[in-house]
C-alpha cells in the first residue's frame, strides 16, 4: 500500500530539474476542477473568493492610468404615444 510517508520519501529522491512538474501534479490532485472537498467547508470557498478579488483588483489595477469613461447621454429621442 502507498502511504504519504512513502510518497514523501519518495520525493527526495526526485531531481531538482523535475521539482516545478511534480509540484503542480501534486497541486492537480488537491481540488480538481468542480470539486470541493466537504471537509474544507467555507475555507475551500474562501480561498476561492480571495483568489477572485486578487484578479479583479488586477485588473482594475490596469485601468488606473487610463480609467473607462462614459461619454455624453445624447439627446433623448422624443416619440408619439402608444394608444
Amino acid at each position: 500500500m502507498i502511504t504519504k510517508e512513502l510518497l514523501k520519501k519518495e520525493i527526495d529522491n526526485v531531481q531538482d530539474a523535475y521539482l516545478i512538474p511534480l509540484y503542480k501534479i501534486i497541486k492537480i490532485f488537491e481540488e480538481p476542477d468542480g470539486f470541493t472537498d466537504p471537509k474544507a467547508g467555507k475555507a475551500g470557498n474562501e480561498n476561492k473568493k480571495e483568489e477572485w478579488k486578487k484578479f479583479v483588483e488586477k485588473f482594475a489595477g490596469c485601468l488606473a492610468d487610463t480609467p473607462i469613461e462614459r461619454g455624453d447621454q445624447g439627446k433623448f429621442e422624443l416619440r408619439e404615444e402608444l394608444k
